[in-house]
This record gives structure tokens, C-alpha cells and sequence, in this order.
């Protein structure tokens, strides 16, 4: 049996307001249009998710929400600037046979290289901007036997590739 991994890092967030605090900082213009150009990848690209763990930051939050998707999501704290190790974590609980997990840098990034047996070839992964997204599949039954460096990586996109938008 295998298993899938959507790993995303939030879209663009405002910093418009900086009295607020860093967990309920919004997405601006053009990270909820990120957002929703996303969602029309994911499903353009027949990645549909049966299930989304996703950090309870309000930037990931709007994330999700863009996306547009026919699941509801499972806000978690855990996933707010987590490590690699919780996110594994995190996962291992996981019941979805593709699993979509929104979460910040650096620790998204940092998780994404570990699991990939080998890196995309996209120029932006090392850097996973905001909105970068990865694909992995895993040969295992459940997600308690994910282990690094097993993830077949199937796709890899920014929100930039999906745009005309200029560069951050």
C-alpha cells in the first residue's frame, strides 16, 4: 500500500499590522491569490487529500480556506513553527491515505528534505518560499512506519509557477 504526502508551507502573510502577534498575522493580497491558485493545482493535478493537518496560526488557517477543498481541516498548535520530529509526530496519527499538512518555515522545508529519497529538480525547493508545495509518496501502510529519506517525490510547485506574479 502506499501513502501521500502534501506538505505546504502557508502563503504570503501580511505584515501590514505589526502590533499583532506573529500566530494572527493574515495572509496579504497576494498570498490568498496564491492560495487559490494552489487549490486549482491540487486539483487540476488529481492531488485530492482525504485529510489536512493544519497549524492554528491564522496565516495557515486562510490557507486552507483558499484552497477551496472538499474536506474540512484539523487545526492543530502542534504544527505552529513545529520542528521536523512533531511534525512526524503529528503525522503518525494521521488516518488519511493522503495527507495534506500546512505548516511554516523552517521546519516544513527542513521536513520536506529529510523525507524526499531524492530532491526535486526545481531551483526554488532548498529555499521552499511561501505557498511551495510537495508531493511524496510512501510505500507503507501506515504512517507510524514513515521514515526518512523513503518519499518518492511526485510533484513540487510554488505559487510563483503558477502566476505571473513578480518575485518576493
Amino acid at each position: 500500500m502506499t501513502r501521500t504526502l502534501i506538505l505546504m508551507r502557508h502563503a504570503k502573510s501580511s505584515w501590514d499590522h505589526p502590533a499583532l502577534s506573529d500566530h494572527d498575522r493574515p495572509l496579504n493580497k497576494r498570498g490568498r491569490a496564491a492560495a487559490v491558485a494552489l487549490g486549482g493545482w491540487l486539483r487540476d493535478a488529481g492531488w485530492q487529500p482525504d485529510q489536512a493537518l493544519v497549524s492554528d496560526s491564522i496565516r495557515t488557517r486562510a490557507t486552507f480556506a483558499g484552497l477551496d477543498l472538499p474536506i474540512e481541516a484539523e487545526f492543530t498548535g502542534a504544527l505552529y513553527h513545529a520542528n521536523p520530529t512533531d511534525m512526524q509526530l503529528v503525522l503518525e496519527m494521521a488516518r488519511g491515505d493522503t495527507v495534506l499538512m500546512i505548516g511554516h518555515n523552517p521546519g516544513i522545508s527542513e521536513f520536506a528534505e529529510i523525507l524526499a529519497r531524492t530532491p526535486p529538480d526545481h531551483r526554488k525547493f532548498h529555499d521552499f518560499p511561501t505557498g511551495a508545495t510537495i508531493v511524496l509518496r510512501f510505500d507503507i501502510d501506515t504512517w507510524d512506519a514513515l521514515d526518512t529519506g523513503q518519499g518518492e517525490v511526485l510533484d513540487f510547485i510554488t505559487p510563483r509557477d503558477l502566476t505571473d506574479t513578480p518575485p518576493e
